[in-house]
């Protein structure tokens, strides 16, 4: 099932009972996501920080979803791409940028996993591993205890087309749809696994049509549309909210950049496509709704970009200046203590 399309009609978010000052919250989230993320490729072409996995093109569907979500009470298991997710959630740009430098304050790990394995306790943030899709089953598994100590939680895990076709994630859709768990499944299909198109990755047209296999819904929507994200994902939490079981949900979107640091990507992309499907970039596009409905001008927007450059300038200055772990700690929290 499709649903969507960007859409530019007047004051959309009104009718999803949004204000003024939510989206404009939004979008100030998805720009800090993009800035945090710039300037991540910057200090790793500078030689300081080891790896960089991108979250460019994706930060509207990464946004959308967590504004939709309770983040109060929800779970979630966000996979390497997902610095929107992990902002909305109260991760701040200090958090990411220890990370980064694999200092000892990184909440993640304490600089023990590489960037892009988001994790933190109080914030119900679930950190993946190296190898994908793992967090799937993670997902069902919090959504079946959630279950059992009766409470109103409802988990939300994302991951690539590419890890669509992983066993964890049929194993966890399948039973999340045989015990109707509370589980939003979202796949941020960015058109390539890797170096691996989608055409080459799925036999059906979409990772949405595998819905039906699991008992489940299954929508296939704009990712550059940080509105239509926000409705799917919200109508998919109240339903697992009332206990109606788990939904599919993919957003389809551009990858802005290489596959990650370590990565070369004209080696399977054309200048032309890249420049293509940077027409596609969901700041410019969220940006200019909110112009036409009068909530963002240019002056808040400069504003805005300085506050947040400042942000992005204090968390690398700390980040860097931060002390590493002691070796000595390496071996914390490997064995029993």
């Amino acid at each position: 099932m499709i649903k969507g399309g960007l859409n530019m009609t007047k004051n959309r978010h009104e009718s999803l009972g949004l204000t003024d000052e939510q989206v404009l919250e939004m979008y100030r989230t998805m720009l800090l996501a993009r800035k945090i993320d710039e300037r991540m490729w910057l200090l790793n072409r500078a030689g300081k920080v080891p790896f960089v996995i991108s979250c460019q093109g994706q930060e509207a569907a990464q946004v959308g979803a967590a504004f939709a979500l309770n983040r109060e009470n929800d779970y979630i298991l966000p996979y390497y791409r997902d610095l929107g997710v992990v902002l909305a959630f109260g991760m701040t740009a200090r958090d990411l940028m220890l990370s980064g430098f694999a200092k000892a304050e990184d909440p993640n790990s304490g600089g023990r996993q590489m960037p892009g394995h988001f994790g933190h306790k109080e914030k119900r943030i679930v950190t993946g591993s190296s190898p994908v899709t793992t967090q799937v089953p993670h997902a069902v598994g919090i959504a079946l205890a959630g279950r059992l100590e009766k409470k109103d939680l409802v988990t939300f895990v994302t991951f690539g087309e590419g890890s669509s076709n992983q066993g964890d994630f049929h194993e966890g859709a399948n039973f999340a749809g045989v015990h109707k768990l509370p589980v939003i499944f979202m796949c941020e299909n960015n058109k390539y696994a890797i170096s691996v198109p989608v055409e080459k990755q799925l036999g059906c047209a979409k990772v949405s049509d595998r819905a039906i296999g699991y008992g489940m819904p299954g929508y296939t929507i704009d990712g550059n549309d940080v509105l239509e994200v926000y409705r799917v994902v919200k109508e998919a939490r109240d339903r697992a909210s009332r206990g109606e079981g788990p939904t599919l949900i993919e957003t389809v979107s551009e990858r802005l950049t290489a596959h990650s640091s370590d990565d070369d990507d004209r080696a399977y992309r054309g200048a032309e496509e890249l420049s293509e499907a940077k027409k596609s970039d969901p700041l410019a596009y969220f940006a200019t709704y909110l112009k036409e409905v009068n909530v963002l001008t240019d002056e808040r927007e400069k504003q805005m970009l300085d506050d947040i450059m400042n942000i992005v300038n204090d968390a690398t200055d700390y980040a860097e200046n931060a002390p590493y772990a002691e070796a000595e700690s390496a071996l914390k929290y490997v064995y029993g203590e």
